[in-house]
C-alpha cells in the first residue's frame, strides 16, 4: 500500500493546479509598447534627456565664458585657458582645452549629484543601492 506524506500531497496538488492554469491572453503590439513605456520610464527618461543636453549648454557656456577667462587671468602669460598648448616638433597639444572640459564635467557631475541628493530627500528618486 503506497502511503502519501504531505509533501507529496502538496506537489501532486501544485502539479493539477498548474495543469489547469491557462495561458496568458496574447497581447497586441499596443499593449506591449505600451507596457514597455510604463515599466522603463521611457517618457520621462526622454523628458531628462532633454533637459539634461540643455542644463550641459548653460554650463558649457558659464565655464566657457566665465571660469575659463579667470582662470586665464590668475595665471600669467596665458589669456585664454581653451587656447593653452605645447608644441613638439610639428604636432600642437592643447592641452588647455582638455582642462576647460575637465572642469565642464566636474560642474555637471556635482550637479548632477545635488539633483539626485534633494529628488532622494523628498522620495521623488528611488535609491538604486538601497533596493
Amino acid at each position: 500500500m503506497n502511503k502519501f506524506d504531505q509533501s507529496d500531497v502538496i506537489l501532486l496538488v501544485q502539479l493539477k493546479l498548474m495543469a489547469e492554469e491557462t495561458p496568458p491572453a496574447q497581447k497586441t503590439f499596443i499593449q506591449e509598447f505600451m507596457e514597455f513605456l510604463n515599466k522603463f520610464s521611457v517618457i520621462g527618461l526622454a523628458i531628462a534627456f532633454v533637459i539634461g543636453q540643455a542644463a550641459s549648454k548653460l554650463i558649457s557656456a558659464f565655464v566657457n565664458d566665465l571660469i575659463t577667462p579667470l582662470i586665464g587671468l590668475l595665471t600669467p602669460n596665458v589669456g585664454d585657458l581653451n587656447k593653452v598648448h605645447f608644441t613638439v616638433g610639428n604636432s600642437v597639444f592643447s592641452y588647455g582645452d582638455l582642462i576647460s572640459n575637465v572642469i565642464n564635467f566636474l560642474i555637471i557631475a556635482l550637479i548632477v549629484f545635488l539633483a539626485y541628493k534633494q529628488l532622494s530627500k523628498f522620495g521623488l528618486m528611488k535609491d538604486p543601492v538601497k533596493g
